[in-house]
């Protein structure tokens, strides 16, 4: 054998022998040990907050490793979302993930939208209502309708931020009655303040935000946007039982970055399943006023792709498509 092809022979056993190292990588055993980070789009102490701790409590549990819980809050979610699409796809990285991906993607918050991430399962879904004062006059959803209609612009209505889901719910609500209104975007934190002190007339919110103000008598529910009545609040109606087409729930799930494992995919998705199918996960949702709704991931992603596509036509109907950031 000559020098040259004695030199090729060993650089292609060399180049043979590298080739299997990602295989091996790819079958590490997973999660082996290491923490898993969870990053949540809101700040600490919200809905979402309690219940993705409640979800990683849960899954830690079954993958015998700590999830730790990573508050990344602000844009409607577009922080969080920024940090995580940058991290290895390695299932060490998960995210709770909402409609806010498509809602910030259309809105122009984004340069990047739902393909960028792999969907592994939904875990709930939760329903925006329209919250007053109880100290003011509109006692129904009819009546603040009137309002509004009978002056454009007049009736101020906050919401989480430009492009969040909340915003959107309440463009929706009111360009169904054909109302015009003002929507003042504020933080996630500063929202309900904003409706205490008087600086709006109305919010669109989650139902924990106010849950506890409803209680007291400081805040009244005038309209569910869901498809059915709420267990949150079971005896507000629905915006279709006020003649409005304006449905608007709220789901919540885990992705991982794009390039995750399959195999890694696939574990994530059956140890939330059975955490979710747990009657302590359903007590804890219950008391955070979700609803358990668990979707493989699958049908995760069919639901993502088919919302992003309505979000898209939304956004442009409403005016509010911006060039991404």
């Amino acid at each position: 054998m000559s020098a040259s092809t004695a030199f090729i022979s060993r650089l292609l056993a060399v180049l043979a022998g590298l080739a299997t190292v990602p295989a091996a990588l790819a079958q590490e055993p997973f999660p082996a040990g290491r923490p898993i980070e969870f990053v949540v789009l809101f700040p600490a102490g919200s809905s979402a907050d309690v219940t993705a701790r409640v979800l990683a409590e849960g899954m830690g549990k079954r993958l015998g490793t700590q999830i730790v819980v990573v508050n990344r809050p602000g844009g409607g979610g577009a922080v969080g979302y920024r940090y995580a699409v940058s991290q290895a796809p390695d299932g060490h990285h998960l995210v709770w993930n909402s409609n806010s991906i498509s809602t910030t993607y259309h809105t122009g918050t984004l340069p990047f939208d739902y393909r960028s991430f792999v969907p592994v399962a939904r875990v709930q879904i939760e329903t925006p209502f329209l919250f007053v004062r109880s100290n003011t006059a509109w006692k129904s959803v009819r009546d603040i309708l009137q309002y509004a209609k009978a002056s454009p612009g007049k009736l101020t209505v906050g919401n989480s931020g430009f492009g969040s889901h909340t915003h959107l719910s309440s463009v929706w609500l009111f360009r169904a009655a054909g109302a015009q209104i003002t929507d003042v975007p504020f933080s996630a934190a500063q929202v309900v303040p904003s409706l205490l002190g008087g600086e709006v007339d109305a919010v669109v919110q989650l139902p924990s935000a106010l849950a506890g103000h409803v209680k007291t008598g400081a805040v009244r529910a005038l309209v569910a946007l869901s498809a059915t009545r709420d267990r949150s609040f079971p005896d507000v109606p629905t915006a279709k039982e006020a003649g409005l087409s304006a449905v608007a729930e709220l789901w919540r799930g885990v992705v991982v970055p794009k390039g995750t494992p399959q195999r890694i995919v696939a574990k994530l998705e059956g140890v939330i399943r059975d955490t979710v199918q747990d009657p302590g996960f359903a007590r804890a949702a219950e008391r955070l006023l979700v609803t358990p709704a668990f979707l493989p991931a699958a049908e995760f992603g069919r639901l993502v792709a088919r919302e992003d596509a309505e979000i898209a036509k939304a956004v442009e109907s409403m005016g509010l498509r911006k060039s991404p950031k």
